[in-house]
């Protein structure tokens, strides 16, 4: 700041500040600093062979309500999967039931015949189902199979 001097020429004045008091540290003196850390990798996502593979499981094993695939089916492959259920193929005594080998063949884009080897301890059981995608991009299963052919229903003529 300049203000005139006796003589009208300017001076500087210095100009001071109050004193801030010094704000405490948030961090206590022993804490130890933390690398730069690199960047983060994506998280990366299930197939929906693998994620549908171990939805199945699920319900198949009696470890999941078959109503929880309600809105992960379409057309008769629900009511499929609710009569496989009560026959609780997949549920053991022993060993939990998991997907050893998962196999898939895309018969056209937006499709998937997708083969499982579901593995029990020593015992080793087939699960075949079909994936389709809507116009939403979800896949949905449309077909489910457990170690071989569907035995004739009733409404088929």
């Amino acid at each position: 700041m300049s203000t005139p001097g006796p003589t009208g020429s300017a001076r500087t004045v210095p100009v001071t500040r109050p004193a801030t008091p010094a704000r405490p540290s948030t961090r206590p003196a022993t804490a130890p600093r933390v690398p730069a850390q690199a960047p983060r990798r994506p998280v990366p996502q299930l197939r929906p062979t693998d994620h549908f593979a171990e939805l199945l499981l699920g319900v198949l094993s009696g470890r999941r309500p078959v109503h929880s695939m309600l809105r992960h089916t379409v057309g008769r492959a629900y009511d499929d999967l609710a009569h496989l259920a009560e026959r609780g193929p997949l549920r053991t005594r022993g060993a939990l039931p998991v997907v050893r080998d998962i196999g898939y063949f895309e018969p056209r884009p937006g499709a998937l015949e997708v083969f499982a080897r579901i593995g029990a301890g020593d015992r080793l059981r087939a699960m075949a189902f079909r994936l389709e995608q809507g116009r939403d991009l979800r896949w949905r299963c449309t077909a489910v199979e457990l170690g071989g052919p569907r035995g004739p229903r009733a409404d088929d003529d």
